[in-house]
């Protein structure tokens, strides 16, 4: 969980960085998706194409707090919690562009095909391209070569979208309970630092108390 020092960006500022004629639709369309979703980045980078339910601009992700046990024979068994994202007109634009047609293998792929000798999960690479799905790693990276300005490791960070979309929502007057069904926090004390009324929202709220049926 990031620190309340993580910078929110403003909508504007987020659909004009979108915009830009410089970012390859690959980016385009994590950035808005992750803006959308208010999904962490390692969720919506592991989506598969099969997973996504286009219609209902919506997909199920693997919850935060993934795990990996050991069985015999040295197997091993992942145990997670489906959790559902839902997106909107933006992302919903972007992503049959993005998918050309492909209807298996990752959503987010790299623009190369794994390294001779590089081991990678079937799940994890296109079947229909043979490239493998983006990693966290890289996509921190070709979001830092778009916004770093004072050098390498200056530029915006991948949660920036998670918290600039949550947020948003929160000064559009989302309540406190609704931006926990759409972060998917389980204790508010997690999702206050988003929660943060407008002076006019709360100016509003208060004409509740007036006497009577006077409002202002």
């Amino acid at each position: 969980m990031p620190d309340s020092e993580t910078p929110a960006r403003s909508k504007m500022a987020v659909d004009r960085f979108i915009a830009r004629r410089d970012v390859h639709l690959r980016e385009k369309t994590l950035w808005r998706m992750l803006y959308e979703t208010c999904a962490r980045a390692e969720e919506i980078l592991g989506v598969n194409i099969e997973d996504l339910d286009l219609a209902a601009r919506r997909c199920p992700v693997k919850a935060k707090g993934t795990r990996s046990k050991a069985r015999r024979r040295g197997q091993t068994r992942e145990d997670f919690v489906l959790e559902t994202v839902y997106w909107d007109a933006g992302t919903a634009r972007l992503l049959p562009r993005l998918l050309k047609g492909r209807t298996r293998g990752p959503v987010f792929v790299t623009h190369r095909r794994p390294g001779p000798g590089k081991v990678v999960s079937p799940r994890d690479v296109c079947p229909d391209t043979g490239l493998a799905r983006l990693s966290y790693g890289q996509a921190r990276a070709l979001l830092n070569e778009h916004t770093a300005v004072h050098g390498p490791g200056t530029g915006w960070d991948l949660h920036e979208y998670r918290h600039s979309g949550l947020t948003e929502l929160g000064v559009r007057g989302a309540s406190l309970l609704m931006l926990m069904a759409k972060s998917r926090h389980k204790k508010p004390e997690n999702v206050r630092r988003y929660f943060k009324p407008s002076h006019e929202a709360i100016s509003e709220l208060t004409s509740l108390l007036a006497p009577g049926d006077v409002r202002r």
